[in-house]
């Protein structure tokens, strides 16, 4: 007779939603039974008696519930601390950012960087991009700004002196410097390779204070619900900062890595980016590769089937895009999952194109999309037919654009494109898998806030605006599938995002039955617990 494996830990609550099919006529689920770090059986407490023994521990939720462990489908985790670094200036106007760069100028040393965050491009609308609008706040310190987007920022004047930019400064990629009209640097830097080449010039944060940042978010993430992230880089630096972390106890979250591909690579880079899968620690791995197909709308660097408004977006970030379907076969054949950052509608069909010239090559590793921020009707079936996931981060949508199409983003696209923005609903409806994300640190990580975006279609502190195309709205259950069982989906996973037996023991237990919540009481309902290789981190 077949004896039970005893549970570590069994989780009580007044329900389970397994988000996996219930075999016909199983009483409702409200236990879950852990052992070694997987989910041995799901039922009820007393269906559960057999794998109770005397040292199993009962952790008891009165009136909550219990889901699969939520998962944000795209982050920055360590590179976030970077892009996250000295002023948070999301939001602000004009005014505003320049007072709070003047009172942190003030604060700094004659010779000390002022740094920035979160800039929203509107700001440059009378001005253009320009870091020379800084100047007088800035009282001569040289200063990085950091657009919102993460693709672009801005330098002041001290700063262009103190690197020497010239202006006629050239790259690999369709990264550029920006200069005015007699071509002199305005301190406008687009795309990773001009801000790397400033960057490389700046003061590096000491390990230890970045590894402090980076528990605090972690920790912020585990209570807020979250068990794990896909991290769409393996930043420098990331393994010393994670290994520093894990000498000092375990993660409170699960990440997964994904390193960047820097457009333009020959096969000597890719090889060595092969070279990285299977690195990991204790609650991180790398896993997959991600590329960059294309940029941003709002700076003009998202790969458009027409121009934008000021004849931009139409080029891809890789300057020979053959050479991305080139790099694209060399993983797949050695059964690497990729994801591509693809927003403009130009880039989503070529990377489509390319995954789809790949064969039953394709089907060797998961393949997904990142951001997906304009597609038309033809393309929207395509996810589905080829098995290519969507991640999106529909957040964006509601924050940086406004349904009267007055925000840059609508502007620059049009009003035809900017109605085929951040299309949800479109891509579940058509049966495409649809993992959801913040892009930490562009927007906020807390999911119940993105889950609840993702149905209002409008800012939860603008209750007062117009919600921004609401027929893509998705349900509150559609949009916890994005952080469950579509985020595994999207990197072919078979033991995560749902709660059954032989998957991992991730559990997020909410203190109401979240399906049954209004958008509003989902983004301010209590997290009870969080649980991670069926360990209480939160």
């Amino acid at each position: 007779m077949h004896t039970p494996q005893l549970a570590e830990r069994i989780v009580v609550a007044d329900r389970v939603h397994t988000f996996a099919d219930a075999p016909s006529g199983a009483s409702p689920a409200t236990a879950v039974a852990i052992a070694a770090g997987r989910v041995i059986a799901v039922g009820t407490p007393e269906s559960l008696t057999d794998f109770t023994g005397p040292d199993t521990v009962i952790d008891a939720h009165a009136g909550a519930t219990i889901v699969p462990g939520l998962v944000d489908g795209h982050t920055h985790i360590v590179f976030g601390l970077e892009l996250t670094r000295g002023v948070q200036l999301t939001d602000l106007s004009l005014a505003e950012a320049r007072e709070r760069l003047a009172i942190a100028a003030a604060a700094a040393a004659p010779d000390e960087w002022v740094f920035g965050w979160g800039v929203d491009p509107n700001i440059f609308s009378a001005t253009g991009f320009s870091g020379r609008i800084f100047d007088e706040a800035t009282g001569g310190r040289p200063m990085f700004l950091r657009m919102r987007d993460a693709h672009s920022a801005v330098i002041n004047s001290a700063a262009i002196a103190l690197v020497g930019l010239t202006g006629a400064e050239t790259f690999k990629d369709e990264s550029a410097v920006g200069v005015d009209e007699s071509g002199a640097p305005t301190g406008y830097l687009l795309e990773l390779a001009a801000m790397t080449l400033v960057l490389d010039r700046v003061p590096v944060e000491p390990l230890a204070e970045r590894a402090e940042r980076l528990a605090a978010v972690l920790a912020g993430m585990a209570a807020s619900g979250i068990t794990g992230t896909h991290v769409m880089d393996f930043h420098p630096g990331s393994q010393e900062v994670l290994e520093l972390l894990e000498s000092r106890g375990d993660l409170p979250v699960r990440l997964r890595f994904s390193p960047m591909v820097p457009p333009g690579a020959d096969d000597a880079v890719l090889a060595e980016y092969a070279a990285l899968q299977g690195l990991h620690g204790r609650r991180w791995r790398v896993e997959g590769v991600k590329f960059m197909i294309d940029g941003t709308v709002d700076n003009g660097s998202a790969w458009l089937a027409e121009p934008d408004c000021y004849g931009e977006g139409v080029r891809s970030i890789w300057t020979d895009p053959e050479a991305y379907r080139r790099a694209l076969r060399f993983f797949a054949e050695r059964g690497i999952a990729t994801a591509t950052h693809a927003i403009g509608d130009r880039g989503v069909s070529f990377v489509l194109d390319a995954i789809e010239s790949l064969g039953d090559v394709a089907g060797k590793a998961a393949h997904r999309i990142e951001h997906i921020e304009t597609i038309p009707d033809d393309t929207v079936p395509r996810f589905a037919a080829l098995g290519v996931a969507a991640s999106m981060q529909p957040i964006h949508g509601t924050r940086h654009t406004r349904a009267d199409r007055s925000d840059n983003w609508s502007i620059r696209l049009g009003a035809e494109r900017a109605g085929h923005g951040w299309r949800c609903k479109d891509l579940r409806d058509s049966g495409a898998v649809l993992a959801l994300g913040s892009d930490w640190p562009v927007t906020p990580y807390d999911p119940r806030e993105m889950m609840a975006e993702t149905v209002l279609r409008f800012p939860l502190a603008r209750p007062e605006l117009a919600p921004v195309q609401p027929e893509q709205a998705l349900t509150v259950r559609e949009a916890l599938e994005g952080y469950t069982v579509h985020a595994a989906r999207a990197i072919g996973a078979v033991d995560e995002g749902t709660l059954t037996s032989g998957a991992r023991a991730a559990i997020t237990v909410f203190a109401r039955d979240p399906l049954a919540l209004t958008a509003q009481e989902l983004a301010a309902v209590a997290v009870r617990a969080t649980y991670v290789d069926g360990v209480p981190v939160s």
